[in-house]
């Protein structure tokens, strides 16, 4: 099945409301386990999350990590209002910076990251290059990576599949959002060449749901 990309951003306060109310708590704090793992022991870090949505997994790394100053990039201004209030309303998080901006020019030094992560932004993004682009220059050597998106199905019956057995109990528009960005996600192989073309060879492709790939290693 041929890629069908989705809109880049989502910046209607309808969409960031869905996905704000969506109960992704498990899949959240599975995130978190993983990055935790990857970025070892280290108690003192700058780390940026690309794509933060409503602020939910910065807030639970921040909860682990009180030594992490976190940038948490996105570039819609309906998800960031929705991160501020999770804030305000968990009173956690003051190692957590969000900031308006698009991951394809974030406004931040080149080296500046001990730390990059992201959940599900991948498949949001169409011209790719940029966005790997900005991974490696803003990542130090040696900085630990992880980002997790979708898989995308073999054709659309499968990705059906996937939106009745995960999402079932959500709202309409939330499962016709999920529906879309299965069909928007990239294959396991086109991460992989994206990787090998952005110098970050480096990084690992691993598979690890049926529905979700993870890219994961050190900045060489």
């Amino acid at each position: 099945m041929e890629r069908q990309p989705e809109p880049e951003y989502m910046d209607l306060e309808v969409e960031a409301a869905a996905y704000a109310a969506a109960d992704f708590g498990e899949v959240n704090a599975a995130f978190v386990e993983r990055l935790l793992e990857v970025a070892g022991t280290v108690a003192r870090a700058v780390a940026i999350d690309l794509g933060t949505g409503p602020g939910d997994i910065p807030l639970r790394v921040a909860a682990r990590r009180s030594g992490w100053r976190i940038l948490a990039m996105d570039a819609s201004w309906a998800m960031l209002r929705r991160a501020e209030q999770a804030r305000n309303a968990l009173a956690v998080g003051q190692g957590v910076r969000f900031v308006h901006a698009d991951a394809k020019r974030l406004p931040v030094a080149a080296g500046c990251c001990d730390v990059v992560f992201s959940n599900s932004i991948l498949h949001h993004i169409t011209e790719t290059a940029p966005f790997w682009s900005e991974v490696k220059r803003v990542a130090r050597p040696g900085a630990r990576v992880l980002l997790r998106d979708l898989a995308r199905p073999a054709d659309a019956a499968q990705a059906r599949h996937i939106v009745e057995t995960y999402a079932a109990g959500e709202s309409t528009l939330l499962k016709e959002e999920y529906y879309r960005s299965l069909l928007s996600a990239y294959t396991f192989e086109e991460v992989r060449a994206q990787l090998d073309r952005a110098g970050l060879a480096s990084l690992q492709v691993v598979r690890v749901t049926d529905r979700h790939l993870d890219v994961l290693g050190c900045v060489g």
